[in-house]
């Protein structure tokens, strides 16, 4: 495969994610920032981005280590927000199963919620010019979540706290963002309604697994209504 022919997967995959990567400038900067504003070095916050690699995990574990919480509760709550990247993996396992290991792993490191909504098409995955166009998409966002928690960096330690500021809105932003174009059935969309209303009761409450409880609960919801919609559909 020639390098011209490799370059349009490479610059497709760079444009398409561009969006997404400027979506979380914000929550890049308020990572970065809010670690160090929290006594994290410089050289311990760029090596989480560097490594974990996860921004919801990232601030929740932030914000725990902050508080002094219990390193089981920090374990187990950042295994519950990160669990998702072994569905993500299940769910594109069939396409990539039959590419060399040399591919398969990278794939896995950069398969963010973002690159996972890139992932639906049939042939994703499937030819090496689209694993290509995976790649670039998904170190693009690599490179550029790293980018902005430098700057974050550099802000926490310059500049008054950030976090006054509202940038964790782009969280929220973000996802719903990914997951509105996801719902396309009464499941999904109990599903979502329910993650919403019981974090925020949770919460409201001061409830310390807040995060992990209303994933739970939304995600039995979701399966209860799919089961019965299976059963109403068969029995028709």
């Amino acid at each position: 495969m020639t390098f011209s022919s490799k370059r349009a997967p490479l610059i497709k995959g760079f444009l398409d994610m561009l969006p997404l990567c400027l979506a979380v400038v914000p929550w890049g900067i308020l990572c970065g920032s809010l670690a160090i504003q929290n006594g994290f070095t410089a050289v311990e916050t760029q090596a989480m981005s560097l490594l974990v690699f996860a921004g919801s995990a990232q601030l929740v574990a932030i914000e725990l280590i902050a508080g002094n919480t219990p390193l089981l509760t920090i374990l187990f709550t950042t295994f519950i927000i990160s669990s998702r990247h072994f569905l993500y993996g299940l769910a594109v396992r069939h396409k990539v199963i039959d590419q060399p290991m040399r591919w398969r792993l990278p794939v896995s490191f950069v398969l963010t919620d973002e690159l996972f909504a890139f992932s639906h098409h049939r042939k994703a995955y499937r030819t090496k010019t689209r694993l290509i166009y995976a790649l670039s998409a998904g170190f693009s966002f690599y490179i550029a979540w790293n980018l902005w928690t430098l700057i974050g960096i550099v802000a926490g330690s310059l500049l008054p706290d950030l976090t006054h500021l509202g940038l964790d809105f782009a969280i929220a932003t973000t996802f719903i963002a990914l997951v509105i174009p996801g719902i396309k059935n009464l499941a999904t969309l109990a599903t979502v309604i329910t993650a919403g209303v019981m974090a925020t009761l949770l919460k409201s409450q001061g409830f310390e697994l807040w995060l992990v409880a209303a994933a739970l609960t939304a995600m039995s919801v979701g399966y209860i209504i799919s089961r019965i919609q299976s059963k109403t559909e068969h029995n028709v």
